[in-house]
């Protein structure tokens, strides 16, 4: 398989935006990105897998493959990890790798694929003493930490602002692809 330079590995994490990350897939694609799905276990609840794999014309991947069976997915060139869960932030952090998400995202920490994540954590986690542990660790690694105001905007389409934000993020993140 040829190495390419668009390949997005969107990693959904289970929280209500989760539900409108058809949004996101169209808007990645739109912008020129061949998107990859990977979600949590949780966020399997969230998300319609079927539609999903229609946009992106590739399964969603939420278990680890078998041993022998061949990847469906070309390796990454950025990641991002929106909505980005109090949980599988600290979990990330802390280099546990209990879900196919958290294995790739641990297996990219210290890789040259850039990592963007939109945080979905409430005030009363955020405050727990681990979180900015956690976020502060992600960022020393170079992951790029959006601002949790991403999810301030919301509607009836989701949210809106996140997608946004995060896309805004990702000609950051192909530029230091070709770096």
């Amino acid at each position: 398989m040829a190495q390419r330079d668009d390949v997005l590995y969107h990693i959904i994490c289970g929280a209500s935006a989760a539900a409108r990350a058809d949004a996101f897939a169209e808007r990645a694609k739109r912008a020129g990105w061949d998107v990859c799905v990977v979600a949590t276990p949780m966020a399997t609840r969230f998300v319609d897998l079927g539609r999903l794999a229609v946009l992106t014309g590739r399964p969603v991947r939420y278990d680890f493959k078998n041993p022998g069976e061949e990847d469906v997915f070309p390796p990454p060139n950025a990641i991002a990890v929106a909505p980005a869960t109090f949980n599988t932030i600290n979990k990330w952090a802390a280099g546990i790798s209990d879900t196919l998400a958290l294995a790739l995202l641990c297996e990219h920490l210290t890789s040259r694929v850039p990592i963007v994540i939109a945080p979905k954590v409430n005030a009363s986690l955020t405050a727990h003493p681990q979180y900015p542990r956690s976020v502060a660790e992600l960022r020393s690694c170079g992951v790029q930490v959006l601002d949790p105001g991403t999810y301030a905007s919301t509607n009836a389409a989701g949210p809106t602002q996140l997608w946004d934000r995060v896309l805004e993020a990702l000609p950051t993140l192909r530029a230091k692809c070709h770096a």
